[in-house]
């Protein structure tokens, strides 16, 4: 399911317009980035989890020369699913 697919089938759920759904889609997707990109945790108990997580440097190496490299330290995300997501899916 792609985004235009989510949004139709929210719309059609709720009730609500595409219009509606889609800005309202606009928002959570920023609150949460932003939140992420402060360090916040945000967590829908059962549903999801988005976490920050921090990346040490490490040295690695070039596929293509063998040659030792230093990678810098950066940060992801780790997203967790809930329990009612994992029992929604088997």
């Amino acid at each position: 399911m792609n985004r235009s697919e989510l949004v139709a089938a929210v719309a059609a759920e709720s009730g609500l317009s595409q219009a509606d759904v889609n800005r309202t889609v606009d928002a959570l997707f920023s609150v949460v980035s932003g939140a992420v990109a402060s360090g916040t945790k945000v967590s829908i108990p059962g549903w999801i989890a988005f976490e920050r997580t921090h990346r040490s440097a490490r040295q690695g190496r070039n596929p293509q020369t063998g040659e030792t490299i230093q990678i810098a330290a950066s940060y992801g995300v780790k997203v967790s699913a809930g329990s009612k997501l994992k029992a929604a899916a088997k």
